[in-house]
């Protein structure tokens, strides 16, 4: 969900191989790992929800959502852009109550 680009500058930069690891292969938390069409996940990239969003707007509300879920999850950091657009994004979906395991 968080590609491994943002989850480095987010502070992934400080793990150990093992934690990195960890990370990329995260079966644990269903919301981590979402299949999507390759050429979604080209057009996404390394990009934050600042700067890409599903082409589907049925889908950016559980996008968010899981964005959220893994960044608390892993306890990466988050941009004042990043805030700013998951704020803004979030506004306009349904409250929602969010249960995270932290992975750390």
């Amino acid at each position: 969900m968080v590609p491994l680009a943002e989850a480095w500058d987010s502070g992934a930069s400080t793990w150990t191989a093992a934690e990195r690891q960890a990370y990329a292969n995260d079966l644990d938390e269903p919301r981590a790992l979402v299949a999507v069409t390759a050429r979604e996940n080209r057009q996404k990239a390394d990009q934050d929800p600042a700067e890409w969003m599903p082409s589907a707007p049925s889908a950016r509300c559980r996008y968010v959502t899981e964005w959220a879920v893994v960044k608390t999850r892993w306890g990466l950091s988050v941009d004042q852009v990043e805030a700013e657009s998951l704020a803004e994004l979030a506004a306009g979906c349904p409250n929602e109550e969010l249960t995270v395991v932290l992975a750390r």
